[in-house]
This record gives C-alpha cells, sequence and structure tokens, in this order.
C-alpha cells in the first residue's frame, strides 16, 4: 500500500474538502470549434443572461451584468453577428433535440436543451415553436423554386411551387395550434414572459443594461420575439407585402436580431424580380389565383397568431388581475399588454395582418 496522501484525493492540505479559489477563469472563446459551437455557446450565455437579470421579478430587475457573464456573451455575440440577449434563434432554433435520433419529428419525440421556469409550459411553447419552423421549411424550399422560376421564366415552374407555399402556410398554423394543448396561459404569463423580456422599450428596465467591462453606459436590447423568426420576412418579401411604418421599422430592426445569413436571405429575396409584376404581367388566372391564395393562409395565419396571443396575454393579463394572491407570481405590469419584443401587441399583429390582405391581386386592377 502506498503511503496515504490527501492530494490524491483533490483533499487541499489548507481547505481540507472546500475547494480552494472555486472561481474559474474567464471563459474563452477561442476555443469553440466552428459555427455550430458558437450557435451552442449563445444559446447557454444567453439563458444564463435572462435567468440573472429577471431572478427577482421586474420590480429588481438587474442592472448590471457581471463581466464574467457579459465579457464572453459580447464575444461570442459579435463573432456571429447577434445581439447579446436571448434571441428567436436561441429560444427556439438552437434549442431542440430529439429523444429518439431515429424517431419522428413530433412533439413527443422532443425535448428542449436548456430550460428557464415555467417547466412544461415552457418546453411545450419552445417545441411548437420549433414545430412551426420545421412546417415551413416546404415553403422555404418552394420561394426558392418559385423565384427560380420567374428568372427562367417557367409559369408551369411557378405554379406547383405556389400552391405548395400556400400548403406549408397552411401547415403552420395546423401546429401553431398545439400551443392551446402544452402551454397554460396562467404560466405563460405570470412566470415564463419576464425571462423573455429585454431592455428596450421596457419599463421595467427604462435605461437598458450595462454590460461589465463592456460599456460604462447602459445597452438597450429587445427581448425574444417572433418577429425575428426569419420565415415570415422572407413569404413577406416574397409575396411583396408592404407594412405600415411604424410595423415595418421594427420588423426591420428584428432583422438585427436574426442569424445574419438568415437575413442576407431575405435580402436576397428582396433584390429579386417582383413576384406580384410577374403574376399580374403574365394574364394567367390560375398564377393569380395560387399568389391570393398564398395570401390569404398568410393573413388566416395571422388572425390565428392573434387570436393564440389573445389567450396568452390579452385574457391571461386580465385573470391575473382578478386573480390576486396565489401559487403564481403577481401579474408583470411593465410589459402588461406589449409583446416581449416591446410592441403593443395586439394593434402591431392587427395592422401587420390587415397589410397583409391588402395585397390580393385584381386582374387589371391593381
Amino acid at each position: 500500500m502506498l503511503p496515504l496522501s490527501l492530494g490524491k484525493f483533490h483533499i487541499s492540505e489548507d481547505y481540507g474538502f472546500l475547494l480552494p479559489n472555486p472561481l474559474m477563469p474567464l471563459l474563452n472563446c477561442e476555443f469553440l470549434k466552428g459555427y455550430q459551437e458558437q450557435r451552442l455557446a449563445h444559446l447557454i450565455l444567453s439563458f444564463i443572461t435572462m435567468g440573472y437579470v429577471w431572478q427577482e421579478g421586474e420590480t429588481q430587475a438587474t442592472q448590471v451584468l457581471p463581466r464574467n457573464l457579459a465579457l464572453p456573451f459580447v464575444e461570442v455575440s459579435r463573432n456571429l453577428g447577434l445581439p447579446p440577449i436571448l434571441v428567436h434563434a436561441d429560444l427556439v432554433l438552437t434549442n431542440w433535440t430529439k429523444r429518439n435520433p431515429e424517431g419522428p419529428l413530433e412533439i413527443r419525440n422532443l425535448d428542449i436543451i436548456f430550460s428557464l421556469p415555467g417547466g412544461e409550459s415552457l418546453r411545450g411553447f419552445i417545441l411548437v415553436t420549433v414545430l412551426v419552423e420545421k412546417s415551413a421549411v416546404s415553403g422555404i424550399k418552394a420561394l426558392v423554386q418559385a423565384v427560380n422560376a420567374i428568372l427562367q421564366p417557367s409559369q408551369d415552374a411557378l405554379l406547383p411551387a405556389l400552391q405548395q407555399l400556400r400548403l406549408s402556410i397552411r401547415d403552420m398554423a395546423g401546429d401553431l395550434a398545439q400551443m392551446h394543448d402544452y402551454v397554460d396561459p396562467d404560466i405563460f404569463y405570470a412566470v415564463i414572459r419576464i425571462f423573455l423580456s429585454g431592455w428596450e422599450d421596457n419599463p421595467a428596465m427604462p435605461v437598458g443594461l450595462i454590460y461589465e467591462g463592456v460599456s460604462k453606459e447602459p445597452l438597450k436590447y429587445s427581448g425574444g420575439s417572433a418577429a425575428q423568426s426569419t420565415v415570415l420576412h422572407a413569404f413577406d418579401a416574397f409575396l411583396g407585402i408592404q407594412h405600415g411604418k411604424q410595423s415595418a421599422d421594427f420588423l426591420h430592426r428584428m432583422r438585427g436580431y436574426m442569424p445574419p445569413s438568415h437575413k442576407a436571405f431575405i435580402e436576397e429575396i428582396c433584390s429579386a424580380p417582383s413576384l406580384k409584376e410577374y403574376v399580374l404581367s403574365s394574364g394567367n388566372c390560375q398564377l393569380l389565383t395560387a399568389y391570393n391564395q398564398c395570401v390569404e393562409a398568410l393573413a388566416e395565419l395571422r388572425s390565428y397568431h392573434i387570436t393564440v396571443v389573445t389567450k396568452y396575454v390579452i385574457t391571461a393579463a386580465a385573470k391575473a388581475k382578478s386573480r390576486g394572491s396565489d401559487h403564481l407570481p403577481g401579474p408583470p405590469q411593465a410589459l402588461e399588454d406589449r409583446g416581449t419584443g416591446g410592441t403593443a401587441v395586439l394593434s402591431f399583429l392587427k395592422s401587420v395582418r390587415n397589410k397583409t390582405l391588402e395585397a390580393i391581386l385584381y386582374q387589371g386592377v391593381n
């Protein structure tokens, strides 16, 4: 038997079983290998940040993000071209995994990688949104086929592409309906929303957040929002939908919260030949009908989104006010009728839906 020593068992001569100097060195991003690891790092740091800032509720929100979190978060954000806050690309696009890798992409076979307060309702909120994004894949492919069909040009190739786009948008609405099965409105409103909120256009943090070691002045960033999803931006750009100035300004600002390559995809579509002009000049009634069906499907999706937001924000807010004290936190005041991105949520969504409907084409009139 060898002589007994403490060091062999990670026992300190000075501190015993205490870990000497437990603080670790500053996280270093240079060891991250490639794009996927950087996206995962952004996901992890964003979740830690949201938990740290909002852990005591909106009335005691943290004003300073410590340097050991702020510095690596800002570094990996700069590398990715993303802001140092939780964004849709973190919460949804990066935050899912299959339980059985060989199994289907269905909610019963999915799980989230990182979580915040909200339990099964948060899991459901994220994974239902993952499914909505997945349903958009066939629409995104159809959009690319349609753009290439206009460039050829080929009306025969454009028609099935538009028909597939309509089906994809319809499927997105079908997946969004699963929100009612997996997300409790009271928990979403009273528990989850605050952890998705940012520090721009938020009365709870009117001056923003100081990122220690990065800036002496507070920085302002919007919270996570469905407006940060590239999907509907791409569909709007392709269908030529023009939003009102206030809504358009907000949507354009939200593109800065997307991965730069996704933003570049939208810009590429914007620079492509106009679908509306092509359809009108073609004189093809089938193309006109297919285009209008896409616009109508998109408006219906947005109308359904309004229904969902009404249930989970507006109605839940009224219920929280009347509920009084129970096992849930008190109703949030700062973003009572606003989205986590900071907008007056219902007026914004209705404006966007109404402007979508205005894109309907009439042969010989538009």
